[in-house]
């Protein structure tokens, strides 16, 4: 019998036979094979694996089989898109029990309904005229481990973060991994903690409050705390200002990015977005930005050129943390509106 044609009843007696099973498997780089899609019973055994790979609990079996119904829709959608899409896969991961609203009202946070605060400086890199093929500063040791921002809405301060903690290293040879819950609970000017905000207003917070502090000594809750406001006793990481990487000009946003991370704002709610495993990522998606991430590097594969970006959802999602997304896509917002909205902070030697 085909895999989606089974009755309700069906699936609630299957799911409570395979309750209490637990299973030893390698999964494949897309977390599936062809043989968990042959039946419903291979299908149930591969929910399990999955529950057990990522310490999924339920507090019902009527809520274990709400999740199982999405968890089949998401593979379903992931198994047709693999086969129509070359450039890039998509795979289970952690997000495979959510709907794809749920995943947004999650995961997203970007306010662009905030007026941005725009630099008054200007762009330092406009007369660079060479650049290297590639950069990435990765491999330059000015990029902390993917972090992972939960179900709070705090993009912005990791974007925020990211491009700081490499700018600083830069600059002064210490790789040191700062405080996103610091702005989360302290930076009200116009951000809203895990309801969304801007990384110019995070840049404008940290030049105006003796810089951020580490992450040890503020570290992340995944949920808003209460400002701790003293930092006498800490130590914090300052820079000099911010700027603005002219708008929907991707050779700008090249020139700034050899030259150091940038924070940049994407539009993230496309479903395959959700499930981004690998490759370089060429999906649909618009120009409304809703998540605010960190290029961290650009390069070329295969005469695809594409730039690399640091996201927050942990390790578990994409190539390790990161997506390579589609450059030169002859659009000048670029791929997701990614060169909409670009920014960096300074710091004097």
């Amino acid at each position: 019998m085909a895999l989606f044609a089974f009755s309700k009843t069906t699936l609630i007696l299957s799911v409570v036979l395979f309750i209490s099973c637990t299973f030893a498997h390698d999964f494949s780089i897309v977390g599936y094979s062809s043989d968990h899609l042959a039946s419903m019973d291979k299908t149930i055994e591969l929910f399990e694996l999955w529950m057990l790979r990522h310490s999924k609990t339920y507090r019902s079996i009527e809520e274990k089989l709400h999740r199982f119904e999405i968890f089949i829709d998401n593979l379903k959608h992931i198994d047709d898109t693999n086969k129509k899409v070359s450039s890039y896969w998509l795979g289970l991961n952690e997000f495979a029990d959510l709907s794809h609203e749920e995943f947004k009202s999650k995961y997203l946070g970007l306010n662009v309904e905030f007026p941005r605060q725009r630099s008054a400086s200007g762009f330092r890199y406009r007369d660079v005229e060479e650049l290297p093929e590639s950069v990435d500063w990765r491999s330059k040791g000015a990029v902390t481990p993917v972090k992972n921002q939960g179900s709070c809405g705090s993009c912005w301060a990791f974007s925020t973060v990211a491009a700081v903690e490499g700018i600083n290293q830069i600059v002064t040879g210490n790789l040191t991994s700062l405080s996103e819950q610091e702005l989360i609970d302290c930076d009200r000017s116009f951000n809203n903690g895990c309801y969304g905000g801007l990384m110019d207003y995070a840049f404008q917070y940290i030049m105006s409050n003796s810089g951020l502090r580490k992450e040890e000594d503020y570290p992340y809750l995944m949920e808003e705390g209460r400002c701790i406001k003293k930092k006498e006793q800490f130590e914090a990481v300052t820079i000099s200002g911010y700027e603005d990487v002219p708008v929907n000009d991707e050779q700008s946003l090249l020139k700034a990015l050899s030259h150091q991370p940038v924070s940049v704002a994407i539009e993230a709610s496309g479903r395959n977005f959700q499930f981004y495993k690998g490759g370089i990522f060429t999906g649909r998606c618009g120009t409304e930005m809703d998540h605010g991430v960190t290029a961290v590097g650009y390069g070329s594969s295969e005469g695809t050129d594409y730039i690399i970006v640091k996201n927050s959802w942990g390790p578990g999602w994409g190539e390790n943390g990161y997506i390579r997304m589609k450059r030169n896509t002859g659009k000048p917002e670029g791929l997701c509106g990614i060169n909409q909205m670009a920014s960096y902070p300074t710091k004097n030697k």
